[in-house]
């Protein structure tokens, strides 16, 4: 029925579920005003899983209105203590609920549900149980010394209503990153997820129904960019913004941020990371952290080591080492399959955009290592790319200067720490970088040059809900997670106090 808010879906494993498939604003789960829906496809197999309602630019302003009127009524009159209670039960109720949504999730992404999509899952909560504890102070400031006949002092003090715009590739952990802190910070939100995975979005409604969470503070819509995306962006009620996706849309956010009201931009944007392996790396280690590096997730991932750089006199024992340890460590098939830890692409468009690039590489002068093609073995309906290793890379090669977002990587060489860094910053991109080293003193001379928002030693992707995630350049602006994160979705106000009256 084109008005109905729920629909019975089936999961390859067996399982089958009541899923929420309506506009959740002001607390329950609505049809689209326009009768607009979408099909959620299983990139695993082609199957349509379900239909769910696309928000209309009347729906986005229906919900920004349930979010503002939250805000003044219900959530900015409790305590932090009191919202932090809210984000405590919500982490427990994901926790209760983590085999069904690891199930929403592989379905509608194609991560592997064992191996993928539950520890997705289960990153949420924690982010979730983080903020709450960040909830309770999250309005404090701190005095401030200045005249003896002042008393001065600051206080932090939420937006009003935000909106997030949230990616594809990790549909509950970036819902995660941006509700809980937003919520924590003592705003009200309205969320916009992808039209290819609502499904585990719309699925936490249900919990903050079972949450109690009051109604209004998260609305939570499915929507096309164009007509979703952009009027959130615009709308002058929204205060602030936060989107994760490409750098190419949050050019488009924050022009649209800036030609309204001026509402704060977060934006979590491209990436294209450096690994650099040194001849004295534990090249065993470097071996596997650089293909888990890549394809966890299937590459699908903004800060994937998707380029990587090895020093000269160890390059061809690592390809070959490199190549049989993908070979035999990454196992592609459908996400509920046993021992599958290399899922299908999300989408057809997406196979054939990374197909595309791996065509270029070829023309380009590129050696396919391993990879490069639709596997034989898989669902012929599905979206599978096999991991693919692509050598003698240089820096002019499209493969290396754009983001591809899949199972590919490229590897270069190089001679000298100097070059090392000069190829890493070589790219319009500045999300993460890595670096295999015994060497301390070089490690920190890295770590210090290199045009990254993040770096990681000896080991790669562990982001850590206690530190900030963003980037340099066209990696985007603002970070997400930690003190940093609680602090994007506030505004801090200055108090002068004078204690005489005196001019």
């Amino acid at each position: 029925m084109m008005g109905a808010t729920t629909a019975e879906i089936s999961i390859p494993n067996g399982n089958k579920y009541e899923q929420p498939t309506g506009l959740f604003i002001n607390g329950e789960f609505v049809a689209s005003s326009d009768g607009k829906t979408a099909e959620v496809e299983n990139p695993g197999n082609g199957n349509i899983v379900c239909s769910v309602h696309l928000a209309s630019i009347e729906d986005i302003n229906t919900a920004v209105e349930a979010a503002e009127d939250a805000f003044f009524k219900r959530w900015a009159t409790i305590s932090g203590k009191a919202k932090g209670e809210y984000l405590s039960k919500i982490a427990d109720l994901i926790v209760k609920y983590s085999d069904q949504l690891a199930d929403l999730e592989a379905i509608e992404s194609g991560k592997p549900k064992d191996t993928n999509a539950i520890f997705d899952v289960l990153h949420s909560a924690d982010v979730f149980r983080y903020y709450a504890g960040k909830a309770v102070t999250a309005q404090s400031g701190k005095t401030i010394e200045s005249e003896l006949s002042k008393f001065t002092y600051t206080v932090y003090e939420p937006y009003g209503v935000c909106a997030a715009i949230i990616a594809w590739n990790f549909p509950m952990s970036t819902f995660a990153w941006k509700v809980a802190a937003c919520l924590a910070a003592g705003n009200t939100m309205v969320v916009k997820t992808s039209e290819l995975t609502p499904l585990s979005a719309l699925f936490m409604c249900k919990i903050f129904q079972e949450a109690d969470l009051p109604a209004g503070v998260i609305n939570v819509t499915c929507g096309l960019g164009s007509v979703a995306g952009v009027r959130l962006s615009e709308h002058e009620k929204v205060q602030k913004i936060s989107f994760t996706g490409s750098t190419g849309v949050g050019k488009l956010i924050q022009e649209s941020a800036a030609k309204s009201n001026l509402k704060y931009c977060t934006l979590e944007c491209g990436g294209k990371s450096p690994l650099v392996i040194y001849e004295d790396a534990d090249l065993e280690q470097a071996v596997k952290w650089a293909a888990f590096g890549i394809f966890f997730n299937k590459g699908e991932i903004c800060t994937a080591s998707s380029r990587i750089y090895v020093q000269e006199s160890v390059y061809d024992k690592f390809l070959t080492m490199y190549k049989d340890h993908v070979e035999e460590a990454y196992v592609q098939g459908e996400q509920f399959a046993t021992g599958v830890n290399v899922g299908p692409t999300v989408c057809k468009a997406q196979q054939e955009k990374i197909l595309a690039y791996i065509e270029s590489a070829k023309q380009e002068g590129g050696r396919i290592i391993t990879g490069g093609k639709i596997p034989s073995y898989t669902n012929k309906n599905g979206y599978y790319l096999e991991p693919t290793i692509i050598a003698d890379c240089n820096q002019d090669m499209k493969v290396v200067r754009e983001e591809i977002f899949g199972p590919v990587v490229t590897v270069s060489k190089f001679t000298s720490d100097e070059e090392a860094i000069k190829l890493s910053n070589d790219s319009e991109y500045g999300l993460a970088a890595y670096l295999f080293t015994k060497d301390l003193v070089r490690s920190q001379n890295y770590i210090r040059k290199v045009q990254s928002g993040q770096v990681f030693v000896n080991f790669t992707f562990a982001a850590d809900f206690r530190l900030p995630f963003g980037g340099y350049k066209m990696s985007g602006n603002g970070r997400e997670l930690g003190d940093e994160g609680l602090s994007a979705f506030q505004q801090v106000k200055a108090v002068h106090i004078n204690l005489t009256g005196k001019l």
